[in-house]
């Protein structure tokens, strides 16, 4: 899951293009006739004794363990419970953001920061239930390269993106509070940034900690990296959970509640269970070919830095898991905004930031 514009989920690479093409033609041939149809559609169970609502939900990149709770949500039989049967489809080419807006799909895998970044081009679409709550993105070079010690050493340097005007902002930021100038040459990446950064087309490249960051200890290459709240980026950019539309919550709010207080238990489960969880990832998304030892890894690194939140808190009940961090999204949106990093539909900057307040909700947590 190299890091990429956190506004453009398809260019999310921790897995090669083929996977997705290959996820893409699947969701095609058995889930097309059953998307956007979750507010009226009704199917039967296989055992033909009741009725379960159908419900799709969007991958924003190919399976991990961001995605774990809603398989394990399925798997566990949680969504059942609910009354519901949920489809698991791959992403749209538009991304996981439009199909919600446009009612292909119920639910998705996303963030705050890609929802303010489609709601200032006019999406009407909102975060219901917030599971990363804290930054897990890292800056990275490779370990061999010795020239780089600190961000200000990116200065001059190569920098392997997805084309975002947010990514940019975040790099420009960290270098110029290290002391350096922001100032830094492109190239896009093609299939990975582990790649782009082997073959020396590029200095410099985003990752996550909590996957790439696990590759790079588990099977190299090492590499050395940076965090963005050290160097200057204020609140949380990583402020992944899961999104739907403004209407779905208007026309259909018991659906909303219903799947994410399925979708929560999911979640909750695997913070609780994370080996067990990673069995279920491994099993429920085969086509993904995830080694069950990394995925492992993966969870225990989510579990251990408390991305999620604080376990502690959670089971005393002075956190509810799943609120959203509306302060931490709306710091960072405002130093977004402050870098010009907002365009709307028409590609003009728009410079007032959007209210994180009214783009995510937690009444479907109680």
């Amino acid at each position: 899951m190299s890091i990429f514009s956190r506004h453009d989920a398809t260019a999310r690479t921790h897995i090669a293009s083929t996977i997705i093409a290959l996820f893409s033609a699947i969701a095609m041939l058995f889930s097309v006739t059953a998307c956007g149809q979750s507010n009226d559609s009704v199917t039967s169970t296989a055992s033909g004794s009741s009725d379960l609502t159908k419900v799709t939900f969007m991958l924003s990149w190919a399976p991990d363990t961001n995605h774990i709770g809603v398989y394990v949500a399925k798997n566990k039989g949680y969504f059942k419970e609910a009354g519901l049967d949920v489809d698991i489809v791959a992403v749209a080419q538009a991304g996981a953001e439009q199909a919600v807006n446009n009612g292909v799909a119920d639910f998705a895998l996303s963030n705050l920061t890609n929802v303010s970044t489609y709601a200032v081009k006019g999406a009407t679409i909102k975060q219901v239930l917030q599971v990363q709550q804290k930054p897990s993105a890292i800056w990275c070079s490779l370990a061999s390269n010795t020239e780089i010690k600190s961000p200000k050493d990116f200065d001059g340097k190569t920098f392997a993106t997805f084309g975002s005007n947010e990514s940019d902002a975040v790099i420009r930021r960290m270098i110029q509070s290290d002391g350096g100038k922001g100032e830094f040459d492109k190239v896009t990446v093609g299939t990975s940034t582990f790649q782009t950064l082997s073959s020396n087309k590029a200095d410099f490249g985003g990752f996550y900690a909590t996957w790439e960051g696990v590759q790079a200890d588990m099977y190299g290459p090492k590499l050395n990296c940076f965090t963005e709240p050290d160097y200057g980026v204020p609140g949380n950019a990583d402020t992944i959970g899961v999104i739907t539309s403004d209407k779905t919550i208007s026309n259909n709010p018991e659906l909303v509640k219903k799947f994410v207080q399925a979708t929560k238990k999911g979640y909750e489960y695997a913070y609780s269970n994370p080996d067990d969880a990673a069995k279920i990832l491994v099993k429920e998304a085969p086509d993904a070919n995830l080694k069950l030892d990394f995925v492992k890894k993966s969870m225990k690194t989510i579990v251990d830095g408390q991305y999620w939140g604080d376990p502690a808190k959670i089971k005393d009940g002075s956190f509810t898991f799943g609120t959203n961090d509306v302060e931490g999204a709306q710091q960072y949106f405002d130093f977004l905004a402050q870098e010009d990093a907002y365009t709307d539909s028409h590609d003009k900057v728009v410079h007032d930031a959007p209210q994180a307040k009214d783009l995510a909700t937690d009444e479907f947590l109680k």
